[in-house]
């Protein structure tokens, strides 16, 4: 006789406002693919979402070690949120060193999923365990769920013919199957992108689909889960949207901003981490009149960059630190042939190859400072992912109409993290207005309008032949001079005309109180962080305000008057304070400083102190500094 089959009991459904998980394992489990598409079904389904991948520093560390460990933090909601979140819900550990890597950032009480077949002898001496944390009670404060992930895998891919290492492959969407049913996602539009990225095998393609439905199915059926939750979609403006990275955020911008001119765009860039993707995403969109240019070194990317510009095309490069540290002689030979040219710098940890993976602010100084000579240019930050598109566009507006070239500090964090984008109309974009001179009789190379600016005049304009290059130019004629009287002139002329775009830009706007005990200051990515803790603290009480920058340079013309209004400003940054000190060089203001530089976005838990330490009148680093914080970080003031 046959037992008949009973339908998987229905478990509780528990409905949260929001969650956080962390898909982790080796570089080569798919961790970042898991994470991404799970942050697509959920930006699908209709929440806000925001992510924070974290990837191994080392190119090729060894298999099951720390080193070698790569993660994707997911954070979605039923309301607006700015950060991909401080502690973990959820933690998926496919191996012992991921659940090592990872377990300090678990809330108490928090789930852990974990591939319990990798915690053999060699996998646990590899992570540094003495003991199998599965079995001697450490975890015993989490949710702690053991699944044998390896082998039921193996059982949903049989029967396809893969080899033992491409069965293996598809564990990480066994781990998201799971993972979908724990938090209610859809499957289908992962099933629709494995059909359509893997269409040329189609083993592949119904070996990942197997093993995404059997994570799904076994995690309904089994009586492991008592409950799964659920996040309600977010209430968010009508629209077309897509979840967008701030590289590919970048891209599309200039993409726009081509389109804003009526020009063409060329992009040259040279692959270095974290900024290749825009350059491979670029190269994706050659039918809307884009020509990337792959450079053998970042000194000639730079230089092809000016060509372009001064051939009348609308030119970009973009690199990181190390990049830009290179390109700086390029950069001085665009302010004196004073050429439209945007330099997108999206920042890492530092010095030298420092963290190349990690996030930081470092490079306001190289941005501001680093080229030889009176060099000045303008300089944005965005402030999430999706403003890279604007602040882009905001770039070439600026670039254009003053003949400068600009540098956008996107950073690592910004360029993969990603949340939904809301697709702009045609109508929505600015006009970026481009003039190229025509008249002979009337043409200097470096007469000036009214912006300081000197005409654009496009090689080959009959009438219209000029010298170019780093020498000093003659004020109007644009010949070389080496008259100390020219030079000085010159060099007031560029300088007054950077100055000048602080008119030109939106004030700097406080949220919150207009005046009061405390300012809170951010520039960049660290505004999602900023705002979170900000609105957080209001919502206890405090009467606290912020403003964040986007133009770092020129600063906002009402600056110093926002600035005049508190008794106390907390400049926050994730550096050892150089925007702090590039107010205080402006501004007499006392400005108090809360700095990280640990190669990851602040928690909010670590402002939230902070400023609260500072409306106690104590300094936030002094306290850190002094041991309060459980996992020995060093805040530098």
């Amino acid at each position: 006789m046959i037992a008949e089959a009973h339908p998987p009991r229905e478990k509780e459904v528990r409905r949260i406002r929001s969650a956080v998980i962390r898909f982790a394992g080796d570089s080569g489990d798919g961790m970042q693919l898991a994470g991404l598409q799970f942050s697509n079904a959920s930006a699908i389904f209709g929440n806000d979402v925001s992510t924070f991948p974290d990837y191994p520093a080392e190119i090729r560390a060894p298999a099951g070690t720390l080193a070698g460990v790569s993660g994707f933090q997911i954070n979605f909601s039923s309301y607006d949120i700015h950060t991909p979140g401080d502690r973990v819900h959820c933690l998926v550990a496919l191996n012992p060193a991921a659940l090592k890597a990872n377990l300090p950032d678990l809330e108490p009480g928090g789930i852990i999923i974990v591939n319990e077949e990798a915690f053999d002898s060699i996998d646990l001496a590899k992570a540094g365990y003495l003991n199998n944390p599965l079995d001697d009670g450490s975890l015993d404060s989490y949710r702690l769920y053991r699944v044998p992930i390896t082998r039921l895998n193996k059982e949903a891919v049989a029967g396809l013919g893969l080899s033992a290492k491409a069965v293996d492959r598809c564990k990480n969407f066994f781990a998201l199957g799971i993972v979908y049913w724990l938090y209610d996602r859809p499957m289908e539009p992962t099933i629709e992108w494995i059909r359509e990225k893997f269409a040329k095998n189609p083993e592949t393609v119904e070996a990942n689909i197997r093993a995404l439905k059997g994570g799904h199915n076994f995690a309904r059926a089994t009586d492991l889960f008592p409950a799964r939750y659920l996040v309600a979609p977010a209430p968010i403006a009508p629209g077309r949207y897509r979840a967008v990275t701030g590289n590919q955020a970048a891209a599309l911008g200039l993409i726009a901003a081509g389109h804003c001119a009526a020009k063409p765009l060329f992009f040259a860039g040279y692959p270095i981490t974290p900024a290749s993707e825009i350059l491979h995403e670029l190269s994706r969109y050659k039918n809307f009149n884009v020509k990337t240019f792959q450079a053998e070194d970042e000194i000639a990317a730079m230089g092809a960059a000016v060509g372009a510009a001064f051939g009348g095309a609308l030119a970009a490069t973009a690199t990181s630190g190390p990049g830009m540290s290179l390109k700086s002689e390029g950069l001085g030979y665009a302010v004196m042939t004073e050429l439209p040219v945007v330099i997108i710098d999206v920042q890492r940890a530092g010095p030298s190859t420092g963290m190349p993976t990690k996030t930081e602010q470092a490079d306001l100084w190289l941005a501001l400072w680093g080229r030889h000579g009176e060099c000045p240019l303008p300089v944005l930050a965005p402030l999430s992912p999706s403003d890279c598109f604007w602040t882009v566009i905001e770039a070439f507006r600026i670039a254009v109409k003053y003949m400068t070239p600009v540098i956008v500090l996107s950073e690592g964090y910004l360029a993969n993290g990603s949340e939904p984008w809301r697709v702009p109309e045609l109508s929505e974009l600015p006009r970026i207005l481009v003039e190229h001179p025509t008249d002979p009789e009337t043409f200097q190379p470096y007469a000036r309008n009214e912006f300081l600016s000197r005409p654009w005049a496009v090689p080959g304009t009959p009438g219209l032949e000029h010298r170019l290059g780093g020498l000093e130019k003659e004020h109007i004629t644009g010949g070389v001079s080496y008259d100390p009287d020219n030079h000085e002139q010159m060099v007031d002329l560029r300088a007054r005309k950077i100055a000048a775009i602080a008119d030109d830009i939106p004030p700097i706007e406080v949220h919150g109180p207009e005046s009061g005990d405390l300012l809170v200051v951010s520039w960049g990515g660290s505004y999602g962080s900023v705002r979170t803790a900000c609105e957080e603290l209001r919502q206890r009480g405090y009467a606290i305000s912020e403003a964040h920058f986007q133009h770092l340079n020129p600063l906002p013309a009402n600056t110093g008057e926002a600035l005049s209004r508190f008794r106390r400003v907390l400049v926050c940054e994730r550096n050892a304070g150089q925007f702090r000190s590039w107010l205080r060089f402006h501004y007499p203001i006392d400005a108090i400083g809360f700095t990280q530089v640990r190669g990851k976005p602040f928690p909010v838990a670590d402002l939230v102190e902070a400023i609260e330490l500072t409306l106690e009148g104590k300094d936030p680093n002094e306290h850190a500094a002094a041991g309060s914080r459980a996992d020995g970080q060093r805040l530098h003031h």
